[in-house]
C-alpha cells in the first residue's frame, strides 16, 4: 500500500486500523511488483471499493486531486460542477462497481489552490475470478492541460487568422466610400460657412468626428491584419522611443503628464521593424489612463541574454487584475471609444521579432508595461 494513504487514512483505533482494513481488500491494493510501476507513472492511479472508499493510490493521484477518504467527495472537491454541469459524481461512480459500467470523463477542470488543471479521467471497475465478481474499481487521472492549452492556442490563431482575412477585405471594401464622404463633408462646410448656418454646420462637423472614428477603426483593422514586414533599418531603442514621443506631444502637454526618461547609455541597435507603433500604442494607453495628469516614466536597460527591456510606468487607475491577460486579445477593450486592437496590435507585432509584452500593476498605483525584445533575433 502506499505511505501516502496510509498517513491519510491512518487511526489510533486498533480495530479500525488501516492496516488491517487494506488486509481485507488485498484484491484491491496495487501489490508489492505492481506498486513499484505504479508509482513511477506520471499518470495518477486510484483503487477504490464498492463504497468508494479509497484504497490505494498513486503519488501523481494526490498531485492532480486533492484525496480525501472517498474518491466522490475527492472528485467534487475541485470541480463542484463548474466544468462539468450536472455530473453527479457518486452516481457515475456508484454505476462502474455496481454495473461494471466503464466511464470517461474528457477535460474535467479541477480547482485546487485558485490553480485549474485540466484532467482526462477513466473508471473501470475492478473484477476477479471467473463470474467477474466486482470488487471495486480503479480511476486512471492523466494531466492533459498543456494538450488542452496548446488546441486552445491553435483554434485561437486560427481563428484569428480568418478574422485578419476578414478585416483586410472589409476595411479595403470601406476605405474608398469612406474617403469619398469624408471628401464631401468636408466641401458642405466650407460651402455654408460663409452664410453663416451654425446648426448645418455643426451637424456636418459631428458627421465628420463620426467618420474619422471610423477610419481609425479601418487603419487599425488593415494594421491587425497585413502580413508580417520587418525593416532593415537599424536603430537604437530609445530613438524609436523618442520617435513615438514626438508623435504624443501635443496629448501630453495638453494632459498635463510628464515624461521621464531612464537611457541605459550605449544600448545596442536593433532592427526598427514596427517597434515604434509598438510604443506609440503603449504611450497612448498610458496618457488615456492619466486624464487628468501624471507621469510616465520610460527606461531602458539590457537583461541577461542579451535582452533589451523596455518598461513603462504610469501613474494612471490601473487596470482589473482578471484582465491581465484578456488585454492583448483582439477587440478587448475598456474604454469607451476603444477598439480593442492597440494591444493586440503590440503583441503581434512583438511576436514576429521574439519578443514579448507584460502587463501587471504598479504597488504604488499605476500600471508597468514592459517589452522584452531579444537582441539576437534583431541582429
Amino acid at each position: 500500500m502506499s505511505a501516502l494513504r496510509r498517513v491519510q487514512s491512518g487511526k489510533s483505533d486498533k480495530t479500525n486500523s488501516p492496516r488491517k482494513m487494506l488486509s481485507s481488500k488485498s484484491d484491491l491494493r496495487f501489490g508489492l511488483v505492481a506498486e513499484s510501476i505504479v508509482q513511477s507513472l506520471r499518470i495518477g492511479v486510484i483503487a477504490f471499493d464498492p463504497g468508494l472508499r479509497i484504497i490505494d493510490a498513486n503519488p501523481q493521484a494526490a498531485k492532480l486531486i486533492e484525496l480525501g477518504d472517498y474518491i466522490d467527495q475527492s472528485l467534487a472537491k475541485g470541480t463542484n460542477g463548474a466544468s462539468t454541469p450536472g455530473l453527479d459524481w457518486t452516481q457515475q461512480l456508484k454505476s462502474v462497481v455496481s454495473m461494471g459500467k466503464t466511464c470517461k470523463f474528457d477535460s474535467v477542470g479541477y480547482t485546487v489552490n485558485d490553480t485549474t488543471r485540466w484532467l482526462q479521467i477513466v473508471c473501470v471497475p475492478l473484477k476477479k475470478g471467473k463470474r467477474q465478481r466486482i470488487l471495486g474499481g480503479a480511476m486512471l487521472i492523466e494531466d492533459i492541460t498543456e494538450t488542452i492549452n496548446t488546441q486552445k492556442q491553435l483554434a485561437n490563431a486560427e481563428r484569428l487568422a480568418t478574422l485578419g482575412k476578414l478585416a483586410s477585405k472589409v476595411a479595403h471594401e470601406l476605405n474608398d466610400p469612406l474617403d469619398g464622404i469624408l471628401r464631401y463633408i468636408n466641401l458642405a462646410i466650407r460651402s455654408i460657412e460663409p452664410e453663416g448656418f451654425e446648426k448645418p454646420r455643426e451637424y456636418l462637423s459631428r458627421c465628420r468626428q463620426g467618420l474619422m472614428r471610423m477610419v481609425q477603426i479601418i487603419s487599425e483593422l488593415l494594421e491587425f491584419s497585413r502580413s508580417a514586414h520587418t525593416s532593415v533599418e537599424y536603430v537604437t531603442v530609445e530613438q524609436l522611443i523618442e520617435d513615438a514621443i514626438k508623435t504624443m506631444d501635443a496629448k501630453a502637454e495638453a494632459s498635463k503628464i510628464r515624461i521621464l526618461r531612464n537611457y541605459t547609455p550605449s544600448m545596442p541597435q536593433i532592427r526598427s521593424g514596427n517597434l515604434v507603433q509598438v510604443f506609440c500604442n503603449i504611450i497612448k494607453n498610458a496618457f488615456d489612463a492619466m486624464p487628468e495628469g501624471g507621469e510616465l516614466r520610460i527606461s531602458t536597460r539590457v537583461a541577461a541574454g542579451n535582452t533589451a527591456v523596455v518598461k513603462f510606468r504610469d501613474t494612471g487607475s490601473g487596470f482589473l487584475a482578471e484582465n491581465v491577460e484578456t488585454m492583448f486579445e483582439p477587440f478587448f477593450t475598456t474604454k469607451d471609444k476603444g477598439t480593442g486592437l492597440g494591444l493586440a496590435i503590440c503583441r503581434d507585432i512583438l511576436e514576429r521579432c521574439r519578443g514579448r509584452i507584460t502587463a501587471e500593476n504598479a504597488p504604488e498605483g499605476g500600471s508597468i508595461f514592459t517589452v522584452y525584445l531579444p537582441l539576437e533575433a534583431n541582429s
